[in-house]
């Protein structure tokens, strides 16, 4: 609790006003996968090869920008930031914690954006959805890399959706964000890789699953070249009776 609190505190002054509400979730995200490093391993490692590959096939590495950095486990910040002239990281925190590891790392080419990534702003003024076209103004770019993201979007606005008063957000909100940030991803003019997970299990001791829901609004991804199980919350972490398995994909 004590380096949770040290880290929330030493974020607050970084973060813009309109993002410190969410600093709580970040340092909630950061505690949960430095408990749960063991079971993630294998995912942040299916991560990172899926970036090596889309990576290694370009003929450019001028600027690489990642979409929901968090933590930066799930993305290998040091080998892009050797391969790359510019890697921008675009969230709406950047914890204190990852602040200090890239200071440490030396890594002069790795540039921070708070952003909000969902397109809520768009639909709340009756807009069209378009939360990455600002992406098509960035000169030399390279690659684009959505990382785990999207269900994250889906999640939150869904939270949103249920206390909201009528009318503030049509009802399939989440839909439209969900669709408008892969559409969004892979019309930019350079090379796109999508993760994301798409679903989650609740598998008890025996193996047998108590609920599976998809995580993306009915809206169906792109054909992946890659897919793997992550166990995003294994047994004691939730409950000591099940883990939270979730289906992930690289497209």
């Amino acid at each position: 609790m004590i380096a949770e609190a040290l880290n929330f505190a030493a974020t607050w002054p970084v973060t813009g006003p309109e993002n410190r509400a969410h600093i709580r979730s970040s340092v909630n995200l950061w505690a949960r996968a430095r408990r749960c490093a063991s079971a993630w391993k294998a995912h942040e490692e299916n991560c990172h090869k899926a970036v090596a590959i889309k990576a290694g096939g370009l003929r450019l590495r001028r600027t690489v920008v990642v979409l929901g950095s968090g933590l930066v486990r799930d993305v290998p910040i040091m080998a892009l930031a050797q391969k790359f002239d510019t890697v921008v990281l675009i969230d709406r925190v950047h914890l204190a914690s990852v602040r200090a590891w890239l200071s440490w790392k030396k890594l002069d080419n790795v540039r921070l954006i708070e952003r909000d990534l969902s397109g809520t702003d768009d639909l709340l003024a009756g807009r069209a959805p378009e939360p990455l076209a600002f992406l098509r103004q960035v000169p030399y770019l390279d690659l684009v890399i959505s990382a785990n993201l999207i269900s994250q979007i889906a999640l939150g606005v869904g939270a949103r959706l249920e206390g909201q008063a009528p009318g503030q957000l049509p009802q399939d909100a989440v839909a439209q964000l969900v669709a408008a940030h892969i559409d969004g991803l892979f019309a930019l003019p350079c090379t796109p890789l999508l993760l994301t997970d798409t679903a989650f299990s609740i598998i008890d001791h025996s193996g047998h699953v108590h609920e599976r829901s998809e995580l993306l609004a009915g809206v169906t991804p792109p054909k992946p070249f890659g897919a793997w199980d992550w166990t995003l919350a294994p047994p004691g972490e939730e409950s000591p009776d099940y883990r939270i398995v979730h289906h992930v994909i690289a497209a």
